[in-house]
């Protein structure tokens, strides 16, 4: 075993998120039993199967429709908590129908003994509270990444990606559109979900092999129940999945959507100063803008936004940051939320979506100011998705414009305005190929960024001009997926006036002036900052 990290301190562009070098301690098996033959007798003989229906089940959580009379019923679940290996307090049952469009999942919990049912109503994905069922699916039978759905016994519904061969590794940026209900009843309770096969990526194949498992959890008794519980002394999920058989005959949506729009925002102000004559009172404001999304080949989506509409994006909570490092907030935007997870990974997170039109740095000043809350997202578009031989692809471009803000001069009284963003342009690429019989991966990052200040000059202090960053990355498993070697290198460069350099270096994640710095030191005349991280782990 061994463990090796490097580092270098790095200037990190305005795309990327901080370079921080990393490692991990390399761990021995917990016990002589090999993790392979704990998994394989585990996985042995685990096997549900889906049934084609010409007539899909209404979605009232009832289990009512004629359609589940007639699937297989998968009811042999095992406690992980409180006791490992235990049968389950209360009965759970499971089945899966589906048609030409969508995936059917019912599911029964049948009480042992009377108890209240812990229910409560919730916000989207807030079922950690509630008895709940999620049911997760590995897609592309790649043994790492999978899809979670889940339901709670109030009805509110929970989605989630695993990026990774990693139970508790989610991304809950994932928001698909599907249906669930439950209904409780003196003897338990039922669930009904439909995930319509649109909102998942597979491999175009006649016969669809997918990996499944299934969680039920008991708040109430702390009782945690699965269909395939991986033990706690191991780490993993997708590969410790059973087997979703029966499903044929679909194929990767090849849809066309364009969905143009015209919205309008106004803010009311009945105390408005009337020497501000950039507040009417009403302050309407209105936008047109449009989104495209279509197929390309087996496993490839373009995505195409112009001006896109994030209005009724959900808004950030309040924070107090007390750290020298910038606030990270999640990205909630549907443009940059579906396929994230095909332009992340490897290890090092070079890229922050987040930045991609928010609001201007620039300075203004003057009597009144119309200063604007974030920067016009001109036009972006993405292709993502997997290709037959393994290859997952994420390619993101976009093009923010020139903002200026309008400043009334308190003596003339003349309007003017000032430039206080400039147009910029932004590229994220990263290709990951997976190969071998223990799905390892090998993967390239690449982000970039371009400024054009034109006149405007005086912006050249607050932004860099140029900005990249990349990198490989491999995870190497054999063995039966027992054992792992990981690692990646990346670097960084940005380029602009002294000024903007001098900037990166005093900021508070680096601290380049510390008067105790012995391998660096703060030097006003650079127009550039580089650096490189990496790390390399055995466990």
């Amino acid at each position: 075993m061994s463990d090796r990290s490097v580092r270098r301190l790095a200037g990190v562009p305005l795309l990327a998120c901080a370079l921080v070098a990393s490692s991990a301690d390399a761990q021995a098996p917990a016990s002589t039993v090999r993790t392979a033959t704990i998994r394989d007798s585990l996985r042995a003989g685990k096997r549900m199967t889906a049934v084609r229906v010409s007539a899909p089940p209404r979605i009232d959580g009832k289990l009512d429709d004629a359609v589940w009379a007639n699937a297989p019923v998968a009811r042999d679940f095992t406690q992980k908590d409180p006791v490992e290996g235990a049968r389950p307090t209360d009965q759970l049952e499971v089945r899966f129908v589906y048609d030409d469009v969508a995936l059917y999942v019912a599911t029964r919990v049948t009480l042992s003994k009377p108890r209240v049912i812990q229910a409560p109503l919730g916000r989207r994905e807030n079922i950690g509270q509630a008895e709940h069922i999620w049911v997760s699916f590995d897609t592309y039978g790649d043994e790492r990444t999978a899809y979670s759905f889940g339901v709670s016994a109030s009805g509110v519904r929970g989605d989630w990606y695993h990026p990774g061969d990693n139970e508790t590794n989610i991304d809950t940026s994932f928001e698909p559109v599907w249906q669930a209900a439950s209904d409780i009843t003196a003897q338990g309770w039922t669930a009904e979900m439909r995930i319509p096969f649109s909102q998942l990526r597979f491999n175009d194949a006649d016969a669809q092999r997918w990996g499944v498992n299934v969680d039920y959890w008991t708040p109430s008794t702390n009782e945690d129940v699965f269909w395939i519980p991986v033990p706690k002394k191991e780490t993993g999920w997708s590969s410790w999945m059973g087997q979703l058989a029966g499903i044929s005959g679909i194929h990767p949506a090849r849809r066309l959507e364009l969905l143009p729009y015209a919205a309008s925002e106004a803010t009311a102000n009945a105390t408005r100063d009337p020497a501000n004559p950039f507040d009417d009172g009403r302050n309407v404001k209105p936008r047109v803008g449009g989104d495209l999304k279509m197929g390309i080949g087996p496993g490839l989506t373009l995505q195409a936004t112009v001006n896109p509409d994030f209005g009724q994006v959900e808004a950030d909570p309040a924070v107090v940051n007390l750290s020298a490092f910038e606030s990270i907030f999640p990205e909630r935007r549907p443009f940059f939320v579906e396929g994230s997870q095909l332009l992340m990974g490897g290890g090092a997170n070079y890229f922050y979506s987040r930045r991609i039109g928010a609001r201007p740095r620039g300075a203004a000043s003057g009597a009144f100011i119309d200063y604007p809350q974030a920067t016009t997202i001109l036009g972006a578009a993405k292709v993502t998705g997997r290709l037959p031989s393994g290859t997952s692809v994420g390619l993101l471009t976009a093009l923010t414009g020139q903002e200026e803000a309008r400043v009334l001069d308190g003596t003339t009284r003349a309007i003017t305005e000032r430039v206080v963003a400039p147009r910029t342009g932004y590229l994220v690429g990263r290709l990951q190929q997976q190969f071998g019989p223990n799905a390892s991966t090998a993967g390239i990052s690449l982000t970039g960024v371009a400024r054009q200040f034109g006149d405007a000059t005086y912006l050249r202090d607050r932004y860099d001009s140029r900005a990249w960053t990349g990198g490989g990355d491999f995870n190497y498993r054999f063995d039966r997926n027992t054992y792992n070697i990981q690692g990646f290198l990346g670097g960084s460069i940005v380029q602009g006036d002294t000024l903007a350099i001098t900037a990166l270096q005093r900021s508070s994640a680096r601290y380049f002036q510390r008067p105790d710095a012995t391998s660096y030191h703060l030097d006003p005349t650079r127009t550039s900052l580089a650096g490189f991280t990496g790390y390399l782990t055995v466990s």
